[in-house]
């Protein structure tokens, strides 16, 4: 099994001014590099039969992706209408601003098979492309925001995958994501 970065993922893991909130110490070669030398410590089913993810242990100083939302912290949060690329709709976002999670125990690696991103019109030359990667304290996956799956059910054309809302799956996010916000 081959695994490369995709250009989709590339800007949002390992931007050109490093962010304290995305991989850290290594570059986008070196991580693909660490994937495809490195068993998985566990391997989950994603949201759809074209996705799959690889969870990995956090060998590098990259932090949790998301922090539990307090009393105490909740005025740290922000919002704004902002979109993953050129070619996607600005959709609503929050973050913290001004918290420092713990560095992450796993790096979830988000996985797509070669075929659905021929499909979404990013081929590779691989089996599969990383789009993503959550950093987590426990090696299980972190639920998709709400407003992922929603792009998602909109199609291709708007920048999702084209898989429909699953409501259980969509009611887990929310509450989870009522409860827990990334931070910048």
């Amino acid at each position: 099994m081959s695994i490369v970065m995709t250009e989709f993922a590339r800007p949002r893991l390992f931007p050109r001014t490093p962010r304290p909130n995305t991989i850290q110490d290594v570059s986008a070669a070196q991580f693909i590099a660490h994937l495809n030398a490195n068993a998985p410590y566990k391997v989950l089913d994603g949201y759809a039969p074209f996705c799959k993810l690889h969870i990995v242990e956090n060998w590098t100083s990259t932090r949790c992706l998301t922090v539990p939302i307090t009393e105490d912290n909740r005025h740290l949060l922000r919002s704004a209408y902002e979109a993953r690329n050129k070619a996607e709709l600005p959709v609503l976002v929050r973050w913290f601003e001004g918290v420092q999670p713990p560095v992450a125990n796993y790096l979830v690696v988000i996985l797509y098979s070669a075929q659905q991103l021929a499909k979404e019109g990013s081929p590779i030359d691989a089996d599969w492309g990383v789009v993503g990667c959550i950093y987590t304290a426990e090696p299980e996956e972190v639920p998709m925001a709400p407003i992922t799956m929603l792009r998602n059910a909109l199609g291709v054309e708007e920048g999702g995958s084209g898989v429909a809302i699953d409501r259980d799956a969509y009611a887990r996010a929310v509450d989870f994501w009522e409860h827990n916000a990334n931070w910048r």
